[in-house]
């Protein structure tokens, strides 16, 4: 049995607490056949639409497809995208009883404009990314104490949306520690001081160059890398992605080079 088929073995009946930015990928497909003389922009003749799980919520299916349970913990708007998530969510069997609404919010939505030749025309957020702060970020916390009771494991995802303060992630870290469960941080760099603590965070090549100032092009720089990440973010495990380059594992028990 490979590594990568035991790691998907150990997922399988597990109970993992995601923690972070839900978002609904929202797909608009139309033919362009001539450009709008109003402007020179093309004109997209409506042909369907779909909605998918992104961010932390897409986190959550991935995990319910290699057999996982998921309960989810973040914050969407009042609104109907709100719903639409929430009810994608539970059809695949996640528990979203620790999502907190926040009226002053809006769901986390990513409008893409595309061509039925798959050509993205347009892209549009609708967001609110300012941290949580007050009586909502006091109930995001309530809600990783309550469900990192019965979790194998604490997985935070952070998109920069405002889930993941600096309070957040102090919770989710506390938590796995007095549960003796690992936390695992799939990071952004402006965050990097947040995550203090945590048993992995998972940089991708990019981000490790922006914590580290460091070009990685090697396994010797990315060795020296990931060095840096564990003593910058001061947590036990560093896995760099480095995309047909493979991935940089330094854990606390030595360091490995996996090929893509």
């Amino acid at each position: 049995m490979s590594t990568f088929d035991a790691l998907l073995g150990r997922i399988a009946g597990r109970s993992i607490l995601v923690v972070g930015d839900l978002m609904l990928d929202h797909f608009v497909y139309g033919r362009v056949t001539r450009i709008s003389p109003e402007a020179p922009v093309p004109v997209v003749q409506f042909d369907r639409e779909e909605y998918r799980l992104g961010g932390a919520a897409n986190v959550a299916s991935n995990i319910v497809a290699l057999g996982g349970r998921v309960q989810a913990v973040g914050v969407t708007g009042a609104d109907s995208e709100a719903a639409r998530l929430l009810s994608e969510l539970q059809a695949l069997g996640v528990d979203t009883t620790g999502i907190v609404s926040d009226s002053s919010r809006c769901t986390t939505r990513k409008l893409r404009v595309v061509t039925t030749r798959n050509q993205q025309v347009a892209r549009i957020d609708y967001e609110r990314d300012a941290e949580i702060d007050g009586a909502i970020e006091d109930a995001v916390v309530a809600s990783v104490v309550e469900h990192a009771r019965t979790a194998d494991a604490v997985l935070v995802s952070d998109y920069l949306k405002g889930v993941i303060s600096r309070s957040v992630a102090r919770a989710c870290v506390k938590e796995a520690e007095r549960r003796g469960i690992p936390v695992l941080v799939d990071p952004k760099v402006p965050h990097i001081d947040y995550y203090k603590g945590a048993t992995v965070i998972t940089p991708n090549h990019h981000e490790a160059e922006s914590i580290t100032n460091l070009r990685i092009r090697t396994a010797d720089e990315a060795r020296t890398a990931a060095a840096r990440v564990r003593s910058r973010a001061r947590c036990q495990s560093v896995l760099i992605t480095r995309g047909e380059h493979g991935t940089w594992l330094l854990a606390a028990d030595g360091e490995t080079d996996l090929p893509a």
